[in-house]
């Protein structure tokens, strides 16, 4: 009865979903065109990533681990845990002055409609191509120099082993923030990944922990700088998820 109750619950997404990329869909595509008009964009980004995350019957509390403060006018790259597609609706409802471009998977501008937006709003990468990999970097750097926030899940991908706590960092979103000169906001999602797993007949409503590990400044190496956020992010995990 629970894995129909389930499955139900994951229909309601993919209908919420399609009915919000409806509404969405034109001043999105409308918007993305010139990179003045991405935050008036992002705005339509922004709704429906809330509905879509709220209506799912999730909610999420906020807590700081340090005592820097966001600048709601400064450039970022942020970076957290990867464990569900739902990272990435919570990340943008964080974020609500920072127009965000994410680096995401390409195969999904295969979706109709949604594919056209994304590659509009995303950076695309083809994990099994070096020179797509590569290419990103550049691609990355370009929408920096016009203004927008990178938001990386620096494991490059969701673990295929659910056990694993933490996966191995790329170097990508270090090499930007140490490129760029903007600092790294270092974020930990707990509980998506129970709540909202890949598995469609797993997950639950509830109440998501996001921390604020650190703001750390691109002074450093690229490599200590993703060190150092692998540890604090790990340690998070740990001492509050465990």
């Amino acid at each position: 009865m629970l894995k129909i109750l389930n499955y139900l619950w994951r229909l309601w997404f993919l209908l919420l979903a399609f009915l919000l990329l409806i509404i969405c869909f034109i001043p999105v595509f409308l918007l993305s065109f010139k990179k003045e008009h991405y935050p008036f964009a992002y705005r339509w980004i922004r709704f429906f990533c809330i509905i879509l995350f709220y209506g799912m019957g999730f909610r999420y509390d906020f807590r700081s681990l340090t005592t820097k403060k966001v600048n709601p006018k400064a450039q970022y790259v942020i970076i957290a845990n990867h464990t569900s597609i739902m990272d990435i609706m919570l990340t943008v409802i964080l974020f609500p002055h920072h127009p965000i471009c994410f680096v995401g998977k390409k195969e999904l501008e295969k979706i109709p409609l949604f594919g056209i937006i994304y590659k509009r709003i995303c950076v695309l990468v083809d994990r099994s191509s070096p020179r797509s990999r590569a290419r990103v970097y550049q691609l990355c750097s370009d929408r920096m120099d016009e203004g927008d926030s990178i938001a990386i899940f620096p494991e490059g991908g969701v673990p295929d082993d659910t056990g694993i706590l933490l996966d191995e960092f790329k170097d990508g979103a270090f090499i930007l923030a140490a490129k760029h000169q903007h600092p790294i906001i270092v974020l930990t999602y707990c509980g998506l990944k129970e709540m909202f797993p890949f598995d469609n007949g797993k997950g639950k409503p509830g109440k998501v922990n996001v921390y604020l590990n650190d703001l750390l400044e691109p002074t450093e190496k690229h490599t200590t700088l993703k060190e150092i956020a692998f540890n604090k992010i790990k340690f998070t995990l740990t001492q509050y998820y465990q």
